[in-house]
């Protein structure tokens, strides 16, 4: 019996419940690591996305025979330069829009009180449990929207702690920009032949894995965000470089993201001019478009393959046990753990056709 494959996964299923029971009773002797992983967590995630957006460049560099460490310092002057570019220019105008549009605010939520109060006055067709539900979401819209701003000012905050953390990000980038080539070789020495032939195929796909997921998504976010400001600028509508940032910093997040970016977008030309809101929604169909029918399948591929429902419940699953951090990273860690998971799956299968293969 005990060679039955149905009584291995429930042995297996036991051990692992025993397993994750006896780290859960254990779990104070974990936690100064918890908290040294903590420490260097944001430094390190920093460090390497900004690791995988600076490779490309430096291999340019150096196919061009430059020094590994004068190329490196090019990348940080390139950082430099752009982060000037971005302070001098950009972040005024977005400043001053944002100001604007919170100035705004309450302007916008009477307008809207205005708009539903006329209309209801001038219909009869409304049954009237729905006009008591209408009444209801206005004298209610100011609690709404207050309830919205918490979870904004929630998520600013996190950003700033974020910005906070990577003072650290630039000796990490260094490092890793210098010796990243050097980790596989490093490790792999310790290990087998044959272990350290699959740990460095397993580096190597998680390596694959997380440079089409960073550097595909950003450069997704990018050109949706420029496609999107001069969508904005055409129609004229206002705080267009604020929407058009805020748009590609929310289509970091795959799938849902692009859904979020236009609901401030759309609100905004509501109260602007109604027909505006229609062209805000035209501007973000041919804009999802164009990145969907030729930015990302050349960027991306299929490198990650993930389904639109699973990337939707990772999304619910990490923004509720996470915030706004589950929701940029839960989708590039389950890649990778299902690159790891694939990884162990084959060699399972090449482990057990081996025998027959040299029979």
């Amino acid at each position: 019996m005990i060679h039955k494959r149905w009584f291995q996964t429930i042995v297996a299923a036991i051990l692992v419940s025993l397993l994750i029971l006896l780290l859960h009773e254990i779990q104070f002797f974990f936690a100064p690591i918890w908290t040294y992983i903590g420490a260097i967590a944001l430094p390190l995630i920093g460090g390497g996305i900004l690791f995988y957006i600076s490779r490309p460049v430096l291999q340019f560099l150096e196919g061009y025979k430059v020094n590994r460490i004068l190329a490196i310092l090019i990348v940080f002057l390139l950082y430099i330069v752009a982060g000037f570019i971005v302070v001098q220019f950009i972040a005024p105008i977005a400043q001053q829009q944002f100001t604007r549009l919170i100035n705004n605010l309450p302007r916008m939520i009477d307008m809207f009180g205005e708009t539903i109060t006329y209309w209801q006055q001038n219909q009869d067709i409304i049954p009237s449990q729905f006009d008591s539900t209408i009444q209801n979401v206005i004298e209610n819209l100011q609690k709404y929207l207050q309830d919205a701003s918490k979870i904004i000012i929630n998520v600013i905050s996190q950003l700033i702690g974020f910005v906070f953390a990577l003072v650290l990000v630039p000796f990490f980038l260094f490092f890793m920009l210098k010796d990243g080539d050097k980790l596989v070789p490093f490790i792999k020495q310790f290990l087998g032949k044959r272990t350290g032939n699959s740990f460095e195929k397993l580096a190597h796909s998680v390596d694959r894995t997380l440079n089409a997921f960073i550097l595909g998504q950003m450069t997704v976010s990018i050109v949706v965000g420029l496609l999107l400001l001069v969508g904005y600028l055409i129609i004229g509508l206002h705080y267009s470089l604020t929407l058009a940032l805020f748009a590609m910093f929310m289509n970091v997040i795959p799938f849902v993201g692009p859904f979020l970016a236009v609901i401030p977008a759309i609100l905004v030309a509501f109260f602007q001019d109604p027909i505006l809101a229609v062209w805000v929604a035209v501007i973000m169909v041919i804009a999802q478009q164009i990145e969907g029918n030729f930015v990302s399948p050349n960027v991306m591929g299929k490198a990650l393959n993930i389904h639109p429902l699973t990337i939707i419940t990772l999304i619910l699953a990490a923004g509720s046990i996470a915030g706004f951090i589950g929701l940029i990273f839960a989708i590039p860690a389950y890649a990778v753990i299902k690159t790891v998971i694939t990884h162990f799956y084959h060699e399972w299968l090449d482990s057990r056709n081996t025998p027959d293969q040299t029979q």
